[in-house]
């Protein structure tokens, strides 16, 4: 999961102006992000990690953080590979 992490912490990063985000971290909390950023994220999710983010997975806790996107990543990869 380390390797998702560091995807996902380049992506995030690029909104973050500089600012270095723990990976427990909300990531909306911090006020860099805006909603055109979540519709960028998703998208970011999807083609990166070749996973379909489905209407019910638009929950912000799949989303609030690098652990908690590194780990939806990894179930939808577990739930696809079943």
């Amino acid at each position: 999961m380390t390797d998702e992490k560091q995807t996902l912490r380049g992506f995030v990063g690029k909104f973050m102006r500089g600012r270095e985000l723990r990976d427990d971290e909300d990531i909306f909390a911090t006020g860099y992000v805006n909603s055109m950023f979540a519709m960028q994220l998703v998208q970011f999710v999807e083609q990166a990690f070749e996973v379909t983010v489905e209407g019910e997975d638009m929950e912000i806790d799949n989303f609030r953080s690098i652990d908690a996107l590194a780990g939806f990543v990894q179930r939808k990869r577990t739930a696809g590979a079943a």
